[in-house]
């Protein structure tokens, strides 16, 4: 519902911040992670995730796109809700989270506050195959490179219809002529070669 909520920081506090924007305050729970990074700042921009209960209606806000989406992550499997999630966050950093997820180190997670073995083996078992498919860098947003310009060619292209192997020789023929092409531009010049 909320992407972000970009304004001047009334109230800071290790656990929560209000965001004065345009006169209303919003009230956002966040992470050490984030108030370490947000502490200095008289204005920040918090990305978002609205969370809605039977209970309650609560906005987290995190200083990074990566940390909200592991936090989304975290929050999917069962048994962890909005607060156990934030307590992750603000225990270890996201990125070592991610890590030890990926890495299946079941000790690194259970040495979190309120998060036991059962819960620790439940995180790795449901998040370790999503986030090694997202890769080591998911939590840092990088620029499209040139060569995942062509790997997303190539994945549209397979996903036509196309055989992997022509369509990778034909995409790497167009990138070698026009390398600044995009990833659209790659797609429509292939078609029309295959």
């Amino acid at each position: 519902m909320y992407e972000y909520i970009k304004g001047k920081l009334v109230v800071k506090a290790p656990t929560h911040v209000v965001i004065d924007v345009g006169g209303i305050g919003y009230y956002l729970h966040i992470s050490l992670t984030t108030f370490s990074q947000i502490k200095d700042l008289e204005d920040c921009k918090l990305f978002t995730s609205f969370q809605v209960r039977e209970d309650s209606q609560t906005l987290y806000g995190f200083a990074t796109e990566g940390e909200r989406h592991l936090f989304e992550h975290l929050i999917s499997v069962s048994g962890i809700g909005p607060n156990t999630g934030r307590m992750m966050l603000s225990s270890i950093t996201p990125e070592e989270i991610q890590q030890a997820i990926v890495a299946g180190q079941v000790n690194i997670i259970q040495k979190i506050k309120g998060i036991g073995p059962k819960t620790a083996q439940r995180v790795i078992l449901e998040l370790q195959d999503k986030l090694k498919k997202q890769g080591p860098d998911a939590l840092i947003p990088l620029p499209v490179t040139k060569s995942s310009a062509i790997e997303e060619a190539l994945t549209a292209l397979v996903m036509l219809g196309f055989g992997k192997p022509q369509a990778d020789k034909v995409l790497q023929a167009i990138h070698n002529a026009e390398p600044d092409l995009t990833v659209e531009q790659l797609i429509k010049a292939a078609l029309k070669r295959l």
